[in-house]
């Protein structure tokens, strides 16, 4: 399991719990992010707050992610990236694909 998941006012909160987003868990990544949406989930906050590291097959597994997620109306957002994780995003240009908060208290304002 990748993923630690709360339900928190019909908002799906998943945390991912190593420390490295990498290719030995990206695939169990996509697949839980999938059953999240497909399980009904409307709104999935994926929180990066223990991550220190992430790798192009786990951003694509993200990417993936998306993709099954925008035909069925669900939104991904990001929250608490530690800073050389946010710069990587930003510059791949990932911050126009996902929205981007600070933490989950920013997304339920935000979402208000």
């Amino acid at each position: 399991m990748i993923l630690q998941v709360n339900e928190i006012n019909n908002v799906t909160q998943a945390t991912i719990l190593p420390q490295e987003a990498s290719l030995a868990n990206a695939e169990m990544f996509k697949e839980e992010m999938i059953t999240l949406v497909a399980n009904g989930a409307k709104l999935i906050v994926v929180s990066f707050e223990n991550v220190d590291y992430i790798d192009s097959s786990f951003l694509g597994s993200l990417v993936v992610a998306l993709k099954y997620a925008m035909p069925r109306n669900v939104d991904i957002y990001l929250v608490s990236l530690k800073p050389d994780v946010k710069s990587l995003l930003t510059m791949i240009r990932m911050d126009k694909v996902f929205k981007i908060f600070r933490d989950f208290e920013e997304v339920m304002e935000a979402s208000k």
